[in-house]
């Protein structure tokens, strides 16, 4: 198929794109890397007035560390990003989940704000910047930062205003001693996960001390949920399995052609376990 007509418009700053998001509102589509939208043009799911084109903004396009923080410009590239020897020291949760993200020939023109932006709930990049507990900047006339967390707000639906423009996401640095895993269930490589999983722990003495927990696939965003009563239990499978148990048993599951709401549940029970196991066993503490 074909997309309908639309305006192509290229911006060549941000106050560019800035400006164009303000004319159009609602009636425009972002261009990043493509990945998502250029399907989307074509099977005329999205019909946009007009294509506003970001990909001249190579200020966008910068990796940097800040105090607590490795801010990862809208316009990284997946594949820069997995090669960035600051992404896997400072954010290894993200470097573990990208090559899971499609395959190198997307990674290599798909950009992580682009993947947030869209809002896919089986998403990798989202599933990791909400489990970390990370940020999403948005630009228009102000700049104003919205929590990973309270961002997506369901399927390809977030807080984004049609006016505002997302410049960078902001991602907690690595806490000495933690460990970090992913793992997602999927009917090949590459495809969207049925179910993913992210875990970032800490330990000390065997017992829990810090537990980030996220699921991805699993409901309409991908969600953190609170597990903070588990701090001071062992770090051992047993715990790792209770913890995802309780939680599979608390979510609730879409239902598609790629699985009932059942077996997400259970796929969530298992990958889950895995995950949260595999974290505890990097740990240092």
């Amino acid at each position: 198929m074909k997309p309908v007509a639309f305006e192509y418009c290229r911006a060549d700053t941000p106050d560019e794109a800035v400006a164009l998001l303000a004319e159009f509102g609602g009636d425009a589509s972002v261009l990043a890397g493509g990945m998502s939208l250029g399907a989307m043009l074509n099977m005329r799911l999205v019909r946009p007035r007009a294509v506003i084109d970001v990909n001249r903004l190579t200020a966008l396009a910068e990796i940097k560390q800040r105090d607590g923080i490795v801010e990862t410009g809208a316009l990284v590239r997946q594949a820069d990003a997995l090669e960035s020897d600051l992404v896997v020291r400072e954010v290894p949760l993200l470097a573990l989940a990208l090559p899971h993200v499609g395959h190198f020939q997307t990674r290599s023109r798909g950009t992580l704000g682009g993947s947030v932006a869209h809002a896919d709930p089986s998403a990798e990049i989202p599933l990791c910047l909400v489990t970390l507990g990370g940020s999403v900047v948005l630009r228009s006339r102000h700049v104003r930062r919205v929590p990973a967390r309270e961002f997506f707000a369901g399927v390809l639906t977030t807080a984004r205003q049609p006016d505002e423009l997302v410049v960078g996401l902001e991602w907690p640095r690595r806490r000495a001693g933690a460990g970090y895993a992913f793992d997602e269930i999927a009917q090949r490589h590459g495809d969207f996960a049925i179910t993913a999983a992210a875990a970032a722990a800490e330990t000390n003495g065997g017992k829990i001390t810090a537990l980030a927990f996220g699921l991805g696939g699993v409901e309409d965003r991908p969600i953190a949920p609170d597990v903070a009563r588990f701090v001071g239990a062992p770090a051992n499978d047993t715990t790792a399995r209770q913890i995802a148990a309780e939680i599979a048993d608390r979510v609730t599951p879409i239902e598609d052609l790629q699985g009932t709401a059942a077996y997400r549940r259970q796929l969530a029970r298992v990958v889950g376990a895995r995950v949260i196991a595999q974290a505890f066993a990097r740990c240092s503490g």
